[in-house]
């Protein structure tokens, strides 16, 4: 059993889909990689009511499921900022990635995955989540928000490139040198994005 989560961070996670096969091993994959599943649900409805009820960290949701599909579901979940989204697809579904982005989805996965397709995917989701949540908190207006992130995920963009960092270092690098210099990610990434294109980009610390 994988070790990945230690008992004080485990991530605790909310599965929706109404094939119990698939269900049972999407649960099993989770807790072997040491993630808690704290609900499951057969049905979108049921899987935003428990999303209410559980306030997991990630939510997982198929995107055909009765009563309330998973896109419906997402856009609940991911509406009432409860948590992540990861949508199951089928790959003849690719088609609807589109729009389970436009439903605040974080993530996807395509059906049949493996544990190790799933581990990044949650991952990823938990990331994307948290910057969004640290650049809403800087910046109350809606259209600030959409620019702020615009700029924030080129300025992340440069330094992968420049620097080859993950999207998570790129980030988190972003956000401690907004908070060392008492500057906001927007300036900083304005910043990266000056000096990157004239080929002067300070080489990050740490």
């Amino acid at each position: 059993m994988a070790e990945t989560q230690t008992g004080a961070e485990r991530r605790r996670v909310l599965i929706a889909e109404d094939e119990a096969l698939i269900r049972l091993d999407l649960a099993e994959m989770l807790v072997e990689e040491g993630y808690e599943v704290v609900g499951e649900a057969g049905d979108g409805e049921t899987a935003v009511r428990l999303a209410e009820e559980l306030k997991p960290d990630l939510v997982i949701l198929d995107i055909k499921m009765p009563i309330m599909d998973g896109l419906a579901a997402a856009e609940r979940i991911a509406g009432a900022r409860i948590a992540p989204v990861i949508i199951l697809t089928a790959f003849s579904q690719r088609d609807l990635v589109e729009r389970a982005r436009a439903a605040g989805a974080m993530a996807y996965l395509v059906k049949p995955f493996q544990k190790s397709d799933l581990v990044p995917a949650v991952e990823i989701a938990l990331s994307r989540y948290s910057e969004i949540a640290a650049l809403e908190a800087e910046v109350a207006g809606l259209t600030d928000r959409l620019e702020i992130r615009k700029t924030v995920e080129r300025a992340k963009g440069a330094l992968m490139t420049t620097y080859n960092m993950t999207e998570p270092q790129a980030f988190k690098w972003i956000q401690r040198t907004a908070m060392d210099h008492r500057m906001t990610m927007k300036e900083v990434a304005e910043r990266i994005l000056t000096e990157t294109a004239g080929g002067e980009a300070a080489q990050p610390a740490g």
